[in-house]
């Protein structure tokens, strides 16, 4: 295998024009819950038939904002709360049904495949995994995937990296 001094001269005299292409994920700083959900809002105007949102973040980072603003881009009605407990909440009476899938509790591989994932993958509506990280390596085939990932700065601010929506 050739070396990176022989690399680099080969491109100078094979591809001088070569540039390695950089991509950038856009990044939002939020500094509330309210501009957390006004960026979900707007994904979920977005939001396309088939959609699955991979959403990941320490606790209290601010993914159920997230996903609360993502309900109201689609216009459903009511209240939207976090699945742990349950694993998914679907919602309806929107633009797209909306489901909100939460991988806390699940720790294996096994429990992960057991509790039905793959049939949210490729939704009649939108779905959106919390703690999306844990499905991976799991080599679930999903065509129309958008990560999101949620970083704590401090007390009121979050660093927010997606998936360019075209929103």
């Amino acid at each position: 295998m050739p070396g990176r001094a022989a690399r680099r001269r080969w491109q100078r005299e094979h591809a001088p024009d070569f540039r390695p292409i950089r991509f950038v994920m856009p990044t939002f700083t939020s500094h509330s819950p309210a501009e957390t959900e006004a960026l979900g809002e707007k994904f979920g105007r977005a939001a396309e038939r088939g959609l699955v949102i991979a959403l990941s973040g320490d606790l209290g980072a601010g993914k159920t904002q997230f996903v609360k603003g993502l309900a109201r881009g689609l216009a459903i009605p009511g209240r939207v709360h976090s699945p742990t407990f349950t694993l998914v909440n679907e919602y309806g009476g929107g633009r797209l049904k909306l489901f909100h899938l939460d991988l806390y509790r699940l720790e294996t591989r096994e429990q992960i495949l057991s509790a039905g994932i793959g049939e949210y993958l490729s939704p009649d509506g939108v779905a959106v995994i919390e703690w999306a990280e844990k499905i991976y390596d799991l080599r679930f085939t999903i065509y129309d995937l958008k990560k999101v990932q949620i970083h704590i700065v401090n007390d009121t601010e979050r660093k927010i990296i997606y998936d360019d929506f075209g929103a």
